[in-house]
């Protein structure tokens, strides 16, 4: 066939068609990057690891399209992205370049669910304290590998959250911040808005999805990477440990007892009391940030609370950044200070145990029930007069025992950085119990104990924990509504008698996710193992020890393990096979079977390999999770708010006495617009203020506002888009006398007819008081 030759115009065509056709794309891909789009690649193969062997490198992830996943390629963002200029690091010293950073996440504070005790009715109607993103980067001193641990004060980290603030990173920063140096951890605190989540049952347990909140929360954990980024100097890393006494319990002691009597031989207490410090000084020996892991609920504050608020731990970082940033505004100054999660599964900080709240007897029995009034009477009750000051004295025991780890810490942290992450399907990993014999995790599903609660936040249908036989009439509910569960996931869960069987369900989304991330990071001799979900004790034990030996067994000698919890994806609980079989709560919502601890220990033993024999490159990659669209919106429409009749937007209802004495409360209450407008508009980081005059300057100082202890923000939604916002000043001792007054910052959603919401800022005022002292 003869060769086709073309003319001057036709190559000037072609050519143009090209460019065009390169702009078409160029511009697709830029809207996929500013939008979030994920690629989804799900792979149903199996994934099997033995004891001693990492993880298999041949597996590659079929492209095959999950449910309503959006579309487009991370590998073209990836080429299309503009990357922000790598600052210059100072080189040819001794430590690591470090960088910290926090910035505000809190989200909704109104017509949200709380995350956490999953109670109906739990929904946010104002804030006690801000929430924060806390981010560290380290770097190596030639700025070839570095790692970043971020805690964040949520109540766990979602899929969707990580997907996209890899995305965004990725945007910015091109490969510098990926899925495997990059570990986001959820505090736990149960006091914070849910709403972000992109799993079925996270969702209705949200009541929907928020993309308000999402945002918000995308936008803050992003925020302090990028301040962190930014703040890079050189500077050392110090290590300390030591146990903290009186702030927890094991609200689980029952399953804890299951385990072999001469494993728990080893241990002096059924929770693990040891925390790990991390103390970042510059070179100047000038403080940086710390970070600490110590295991416990943060659930000091219950499920009557409809505060947004950081709990124990939050409170811990408070107290320090605090002591740290003197003269700054909580939330503000260059000191970042993350108490983080860790095997936290089964222990509470309601350290005066369960009591029937009838009688006032202990309920510590395997059950968790009381003789009268059955399980939802046996409730855990923490040391404070209220849950708020168990909640302050809970902290305040984090933060004393951390203070003095950090004044003490003398062994520096050296040596290479280094990470390992996978993707890894866990509802189909073979297990190697033996040389011989292996088993299988499983689908999903969740067991009635799960409906039970635990002592420190009970159920609301009375179902109680170590239940080991299904119910006929809920049963029968579950099978006309869901469908029955198959004789496969049954077998599979046993002894758990499933209440739902959730990875048989996929409308409109999957209900659990079924790709899970397993990372690893070191510096030096630290290893931080990222959980994606809740360990209880013994389960971080053992995973600790086993990773801890697989770095042995290749030369890395003496490494500290870390467990750091609620990472990357929430999957519920991870209870030892032995404390599975008394299916208590923390059993019937390890959703992956009774071999997901020893799955967990093979997959993160098989990183721990690949670190210590610097094969990371040889790990597979895994089969990506998805990016769900079109997730169900919130229950709660969003309305216009309206003033009384002559009334605007921040009046005063309630005025402030002449004088108040410290110890009392200060409160006011204004013409309030719903909290949550103020999560779309960012004018202010704050819904309140409480100002003292200077005399000498004729000018008012903030000092106190809405992330201070001190305060309240309660809002009171009335009708027709009417509401009321009470704010509260409790005045503490070390309150200066003086003229003060109180300051309302809120947001109004106005539509004119025919015309789009718009939301607008308006701010109320106080008259000015005065404070003595006694």
């Amino acid at each position: 066939m003869a060769k086709r030759t073309f003319s001057t115009l036709e190559m000037f065509l072609i050519f143009l068609l090209i460019m065009m056709t390169a702009i078409t794309v160029a511009l697709l891909s830029l809207l996929f990057i500013t939008s979030g789009t994920i690629e989804n690649h799900k792979d149903s193969g199996s994934h099997v690891f033995s004891t001693t062997l990492g993880p298999t490198a041949t597996q590659s992830p079929t492209a095959t399209q999950g449910p309503t996943a959006t579309q487009g390629s991370t590998a073209t963002q990836a080429s299309l992205v503009t990357c922000t200029p790598e600052p210059p690091l100072f080189q040819n010293f001794s430590g690591y370049h470090i960088g910290v950073g926090r910035a505000d996440c809190t989200g909704q504070v109104a017509d949200i669910n709380l995350m956490g005790y999953g109670k109906s009715g739990q929904n946010a109607r104002g804030i006690l304290t801000r929430l924060y993103s806390r981010a560290f980067i380290v770097a190596e001193p030639d700025g070839s590998n570095r790692i970043v641990f971020v805690s964040v004060d949520i109540g766990m980290v979602s899929q969707r959250l990580r997907l996209e603030v890899l995305n965004r990173l990725q945007s910015k920063y091109g490969s510098l911040y990926r899925r495997d140096n990059v570990i986001l951890s959820g505090t736990h605190t149960h006091s914070g808005p849910a709403g972000y989540f992109q799993y079925t049952v996270f969702v209705i347990a949200s009541e929907g999805f928020s993309n308000r909140t999402f945002e918000y929360m995308v936008t803050g954990i992003v925020k302090s990477i990028e301040i962190a980024h930014t703040n890079m100097k050189p500077g050392k890393i110090f290590i300390n440990k030591g146990n903290v006494d009186g702030a927890q319990i094991n609200r689980s002691p029952h399953s804890y007892l299951q385990n072999p009597q001469s494993e728990r031989a080893r241990y002096s207490s059924n929770t693990d009391k040891e925390m790990v410090v991390l103390k970042m000084v510059d070179l100047n020996g000038d403080d940086l940030g710390l970070i600490s892991w110590f295991a416990i609920h943060p659930v000091s504050m219950n499920n009557s609370n409809h505060l947004v608020n950081s709990d124990n731990m939050g409170y811990a970082s408070y107290l320090f950044e605090q002591e740290k940033n003197r003269g700054y505004l909580p939330g503000e100054g260059p000191y970042v200070a993350a108490f983080a999660s860790s095997n936290l599964g089964d222990v509470s900080p309601n350290i005066l145990g369960p009591h029937c709240i009838n009688t006032g007897d202990s309920c510590d029995n395997a059950n968790s029930t009381c003789p009268i009034g059955g399980p939802n009477m046996c409730i855990a009750m923490g040391p404070g007069r209220d849950m708020l000051d168990s909640t302050q004295i809970i902290g305040r025991t984090i933060y004393q025992r951390a203070k003095e780890l950090c004044a003490a810490a003398s062994q520096e942290v050296t040596g290479p950085l280094a990470s390992a992450h996978q993707w890894v399907n866990m509802t189909d990993v073979t297990v190697w119990l033996n040389s011989t014999h292996t088993a299988k995790t499983c689908k999903p599903a969740l067991g009635y104990s799960f409906a039970a609660g635990t002592i420190d936040g009970v159920g609301g249908l009375n179902f109680t924990q170590g239940t080991k036989e299904g119910d006929p009439f809920w049963d029968t509910i579950r099978d006309q509504i869901l469908g029955k569960p198959s004789e496969e996931i049954k077998e599979c869960h046993k002894p758990k008698p499933i209440l739902l069987h959730t990875g048989e369900l996929s409308k409109p989304h999957p209900w659990h996710p079924d790709i899970v991330d397993v990372q690893i990071i070191t510096l030096g001799s630290l290893a931080i193992t990222a959980i994606p979900g809740e360990l209880t004790t013994m389960s971080g034990r053992r995973l600790r020890e086993a990773v801890q030996a697989e770095f042995a067994l290749y030369g890395m000698q003496n490494m500290t393990v870390v467990i750091s919890g609620l990472c990357n994806v929430y999957t519920h609980y991870i209870t030892t096979y032995e404390e599975y079989q008394a299916q208590r709560y923390e059993a019937a919502s390890t959703i992956y079977g009774p071999h997901t601890l020893s799955a967990y220990i093979q997959l993160f033993r098989g990183l721990a390999k690949a670190i210590a024999t610097d094969t990371v490159a040889n790990l597979s990659r895994g089969p990506e999770p998805p990016f769900f669209k079109q997730l169900i919106t919130p229950l709660i429409p969003n309305i216009v708010d309206r003033a009384p009749i002559g009334r605007t937007f921040g009046d005063v209802l309630q005025p402030a006495k002449l004088e108040y004495r410290v110890g009392e409360v200060a409160e006011v209450i204004f013409v309030g617009a719903n909290p949550k407008n103020s999560a779309e508009n960012w004018t202010r980081q704050t819904f309140l203020t409480v100002e003292q005059y200077e005399a000498a300057s004729a000018s008012w100082q903030t000092v106190y506002n809405d992330a201070s202890w001190e305060t309240r923000f309660y809002w009171h939604k009335g009708l027709l888009g009417q509401s009321n916002a009470t704010i509260e000043w409790h005045i503490p001792d070390t309150a200066q006398p003086g003229i003060y007054r109180i300051k309302y910052f809120g947001h109004n959603r106005k539509q004119d007819i025919l015309k789009p919401a718009v939301i607008l800022s308006f701010e109320g005022t106080s008259s000015a008081f005065e404070v003595v002292t006694t």
